[in-house]
């Protein structure tokens, strides 16, 4: 390899360019002809956190809204909305489409408040539309600081909260705008660009805090999770998903297999013998939080997915579990304290991340007996089900895609492995229904051969210890709904395309979710059966919603593409609705700012 190899995204797909160059002359273009919110004569004061969490409440309660990036706390992308049913929703069209005019990646989860639909784009870009006509409102236009690369150009939404919007960016920062103007009201620095840190997820508002985790566990950093003041950007509390020595550590119990037997193909002799070499790994151990949290209000936790461990595939450098990497963590929320956590692999060198969103959902435990629990969809190719009080494992679903050489250990000549570092499912956010019972999940058959070798770390560049190589043929998506009752696979249907997007489950009996190759999908979410189907102009990767105004139900979707699966690249974000229901009967089409 040439001396830029650690800017090549290794886990995309053969044939997918380096991203360095592209990225750098995409960011420094970001705010390039458009006009900018100014700082400092925000429309938006100060707003007390009672009155805050009052709305925020009075939104998750109110079923025709999409409130926050799961629709609510529980994160179960579930509404109860059900105008668009399995018995009419071959008759959904689109009635308006924004054109953002930045054909690149975005995976942006749209957020409906109050007849106003908030999404971001690539290049950390916010843009506010009447969610019922598609006219834009303002946008909002981050002009970067610095342009280390960690993922393109990609990022997952917004908080609404307390009158204001909060978007976490790609140069590691925390922006606040007024969510009448699209005036910034604030921006705080999270982390340090230059040394590899990254914000790529939406951030979740609670109790007057908005909280938002790190990337940066490929680049080698210790990463976090940060609480913010939603008023005036201070930060509150930090949690570091990796231990210091004085916090316990991160080599955890030497853990060689999980409850259900599964062996973690480790060498803990070799661990212990090694340990002394290398006691200042953690510093680097990576376990990025990049996703968005659930939250219980009864108990004021949050339930959190942690990723890889860093380097990626050389753990002969950090032994121990790796704790709290690969994990789903319970964290207060008034205080940063760890609670609990489940950790699904110990010392993964696979890039196994715990990479969904965790769910809360009840479910029944061994003896039937139901309980609070918490769900997660790994890039192990299980969903798990811990009890929410205490993370006690509950039960391990069959694998949802096949194996290949399953947690065999890379080699310098390296190993084909199934799943690779995309899953299993890799971020696509899952939906539970409490009419199936079932948690239907994007899954993938993409494998990967897996290298190992020594590397120095040198920020903010990609450490991987190795890096893997797709196979070049044969990939496809598995859609599966996974019955948490027992673990089952309830029904699965193949894809031609591997899949990264989400789904969204209704009290219409559908689930929705997209495809690389440019499809919308609609099933009915009891038997799998596929109902519906449209083609868009780009990779339907970023999951979808739904919401209603004036008696119509809408749902939403942004079909840009993705880097990671090299899926075609659109500018568009696609509203549906049924014949007869929306303003007008002919699909319109919403520019953004400057006439795109």
């Amino acid at each position: 390899m040439n001396d830029d190899r650690e800017w090549i995204v290794r886990h995309t797909l053969a044939g997918m360019p380096p991203v360095r160059g592209l990225v750098a002359a995409l960011l420094a273009l970001a705010a390039c002809g458009r006009p900018r919110p100014q700082a400092g004569s925000s429309d938006s004061a100060s707003v007390s956190t009672a009155a805050a969490d009052s709305a925020q409440r009075r939104a998750m309660a109110d079923t025709t809204m999409w409130p926050s990036y799961g629709r609510d706390f529980t994160n179960q992308r579930w509404s109860p909305l059900s105008q668009i049913t399995t018995a009419n929703v071959t008759q959904l069209k689109p009635v308006w489409i924004n054109h953002s005019g930045i054909p690149h990646a975005s995976e942006t989860n749209p957020v409906v408040v109050d007849g106003v639909m908030y999404f971001t784009t690539a290049l950390n870009h916010v843009i506010a539309v009447d969610a019922r006509t598609g006219v834009v409102k303002w946008e909002y236009a981050h002009q970067y600081r610095t342009t280390a690369d960690c993922c393109a150009t990609n990022n997952k939404g917004v908080a609404v909260y307390g009158g204001k919007v909060y978007m976490g960016t790609l140069d590691a920062r925390l922006v606040a705008l007024d969510a009448r103007t699209g005036r910034l009201v604030w921006d705080v620095q999270v982390g340090d660009n230059n040394a590899g840190y990254h914000l790529t997820g939406a951030p979740i508002a609670v109790a007057g805090k908005i909280i938002t985790g790190v990337s940066g566990g490929e680049q080698g950093c210790r990463c976090y999770v940060d609480a913010y003041d939603a008023n005036t950007g201070a930060r509150i509390w930090r949690w570091y998903t990796i231990p210091s020595p004085a916090e316990g550590g991160w080599w955890g119990t030497w853990r060689t297999h999980d409850e259900w037997g599964m062996s973690f193909n480790r060498d803990i002799a070799a661990e212990k013998r090694d340990s002394a070499a290398y006691p200042d790994a953690w510093q680097h151990g990576g376990g990025p939080m990049w996703h968005h949290p659930a939250y219980d209000p009864e108990t004021g936790l949050l339930f959190m997915n942690t990723g890889n461990p860093a380097p990626d595939q050389n753990g002969s450098i950090r032994p121990g579990d790796n704790l709290y990497t690969c994990s789903i963590v319970a964290v207060d929320a008034k205080t940063g304290k760890l609670k609990w956590y489940y950790q699904e692999v110990s010392h993964d060198v696979w890039d196994y991340d715990a990479t969904t969103p965790p769910v809360l959902v009840d479910a029944p435990d061994s003896s039937g007996h139901m309980v609070k629990a918490v769900a997660e969809a790994g890039k192990d190719g299980f969903v798990y089900v811990l009890d929410r009080a205490t993370g006690r494992p509950i039960r391990k679903s069959q694998p949802f895609v096949p194996f290949v050489n399953y947690m065999q250990l890379p080699t310098k000549d390296g190993v084909l492995m199934q799943p690779g570092t995309l899953g299993g499912s890799d971020w696509s956010p899952t939906a539970y229904s409490p009419q199936t019972g079932f948690l239907y999940v994007d899954g993938n058959y993409i494998p990967m051969k897996y290298r190992v070798n020594q590397e120095p770390l040198r920020p903010p560049a990609q450490w991987w210890g190795g890096g893997v190589v797709t196979q070049p043929k044969g990939l496809y998506g598995l859609y599966s709904a996974i019955d948490l009752a027992t673990g089952r696979i309830a029904w699965q249907d193949s894809t031609p395309a591997p899949l990264i997007s989400g789904s969204l489950a209704t009290a219409g009996g559908l689930v929705f979710t997209g495809t690389a190759d440019k499809h919308f999908v609609a099933f009915d979410a009891k038997t799998g059966k596929k109902l519906w189907s449209y083609e868009a102009s780009g990779g339907v990767n970023a999951p979808p919603i739904t919401y209603a105004i004036r008696g119509t139900q809408y749902i939403a979707v942004a079909a840009t593409g993705i880097q990671t699966l090299n899926s075609p690249r659109s500018d568009e974000l696609l509203v549906f609705a049924l014949p007869g229901q929306a303003n007008d009967s002919t699909t319109s089409s919403a520019s953004g700012a400057g006439g795109r």
